[in-house]
């Protein structure tokens, strides 16, 4: 039976979307406009997000700091590029202690002023290098049109800012970290994406190009789900970041920054999601399993303790559902929730020696022999959940995965039915502006790995340079 409080999503995607939010208790909105509070649901998502990541970075040698929420304007504009990528978005700080202030200060929009200044100050020589930090915090940008998880005024996220001797090891850092995020995205969150680099008119104020990952949702609408940036030594001539090298000469820096965000949550609403509410991968679950006696037969009771406790000694997130609520309302709650597992049982089931085990993702039931081994059992049950998911998210991109010869047929395929399109690009902004005037289809990345389709331009018919792919986006 459907949720009635979730709107049917091949109804109305953005009604649909809204009330999984809600139906999961992941936010409420705040009397702070375009800002959200996180609830234990949702911020429990994202607690599992960053110590998964956490451990990545930390495994390919990042140290977490902290910097300060605040930036002087002079420093901010010592980067003209990044100010002028920004400036529409900046939220100032004019007023403190009832004074006004000698200069104002912006609240970070991202930190590549700040990592930039200190790296200044603590880069001498080349033994000093490579430095490879990162910071888990909030930002804040001023944004016209909010959404939850997707556009907030004020978001949390991961920023990773490292500084190299050579051009070389700072392009390598550029490209791992991509890797580590396409990692993430594809073996934990479930979900498939695309790689490639931005193209100018797309990639980060500042940046010398940036690399990305592209997800798709369920809608056929793209979400820009992480991005990686190398700089060159653009930051480190503006904040004059100079070492000794090797041949004892003053060298200016080379620096990379990446991040992903709290959207990564709204992705894993779009893509994995139902109408009965929220679809969680167990990999990234806050609870894994729920377990839910019916009644309060005290055999019951006692084996549902039992199958408690040994599912924790075996590392899994339980939920035992010991309240008064009844028997159909804990299973719906567990399922808007999203946990991925439900185990049930009652008294018949304790008189035919069973217990019944609900997966969230298919839905199905299955009752196993209580006498049967259920840490293997239900190992085998979360990893099958885990790649289902993937598959039926991979096979899904694959169906509304596009190619376009012209205009005429990326527009048609925006029209009839949303998606990646791979089409021949010649490399001219005013062609790449001409596809955005189809429904704002933008190019979402140039796949680097692909050569072009047809040969030449969907726009002038020029000879192509590159495959890019194209979509609309939130």
């Amino acid at each position: 039976m459907k949720n009635k409080a979730i709107t049917s999503r091949d109804l109305d995607f953005a009604k649909w979307y809204t009330d999984v939010v809600k139906a999961a208790k992941l936010v409420e909105y705040s009397n702070v406009k375009g800002c959200m509070v996180f609830e234990p649901n949702g911020y429990a998502i994202w607690e599992n997000i960053q110590t998964t990541l956490d451990k990545m970075f930390k495994q390919t040698g990042h140290k977490n700091v902290y910097m300060p929420l605040l930036i002087p304007e002079n420093l901010l504009k010592k980067e003209a590029e990044l100010i002028e990528g920004f400036a529409p978005e900046v939220a100032w700080v004019t007023i403190g202690g009832q004074k006004n202030l000698e200069e104002r200060m912006c609240i970070r929009p991202t930190s590549e002023t700040l990592f930039s200044d200190y790296y200044s100050s603590v880069v001498k020589s080349y033994r000093d290098l490579p430095l490879k930090y990162n910071q888990w915090c909030n930002v804040m940008r001023w944004e016209k049109e909010t959404r939850p998880f997707l556009r907030s005024r004020e978001f949390l996220w991961q920023e990773g800012h490292t500084v190299h001797e050579t051009s070389k090891e700072a392009e390598e850092e550029t490209r791992l970290m991509l890797e580590i995020y396409k990692d993430f995205f594809e073996n934990y969150l479930a979900i498939p994406v695309l790689t490639g680099k931005k193209t100018e008119k797309e990639k980060f104020a500042g940046a010398e190009y940036t690399l990305t990952i592209e997800a798709l949702m369920y809608n056929g609408v793209s979400l820009q789900s992480g991005t990686s940036h190398y700089f060159g030594q653009k930051f480190s001539k503006a904040y004059d970041i100079k070492f000794l090298n090797r041949n004892n000469e003053l060298e200016y820096a080379y620096q990379t920054s990446w991040g992903v965000t709290t959207r990564m949550i709204g992705a894993l609403i779009m893509v994995h999601s139902d109408d009965n509410g929220l679809v969680l991968p167990p990999k990234i679950a806050p609870t894994q399993i729920s377990i839910i006696p019916i009644g309060n037969n005290e055999n019951v009771i006692n084996k549902a303790n039992e199958i408690n406790n040994i599912l924790i000694n075996a590392g899994y997130i339980t939920n035992l559902d010991m309240s008064d609520k009844s028997p159909g309302f804990k299973f719906a709650e567990a399922e808007v929730n999203g946990v991925p597992v439900r185990i049930e049982l009652g008294s018949r089931d304790i008189e035919n020696n069973v217990i019944t085990i609900a997966r969230r993702d298919t839905r199905e039931k299955n009752t196993i022999s209580i006498d049967e081994d259920i840490v293997k059992y239900i190992n085998s049950l979360m990893n099958e959940i885990q790649n289902n998911l993937f598959e039926t998210a991979k096979k899904r991109m694959n169906e509304k995965t596009f190619t376009a010869k012209n205009l005429d047929e990326i527009e048609k395929i925006m029209n009839t039915q949303p998606g990646f399109i791979k089409g021949d690009w010649c490399g001219d902004e005013n062609c790449e502006l001409k596809v955005k005037e189809i429904r704002g289809t933008k190019s979402r990345c140039i796949l680097e790995n692909e050569k072009p389709i047809y040969g030449k331009c969907v726009v002038c018919e020029k000879e192509a340079k590159h495959l890019v792919v194209w979509g609309i986006q939130y």
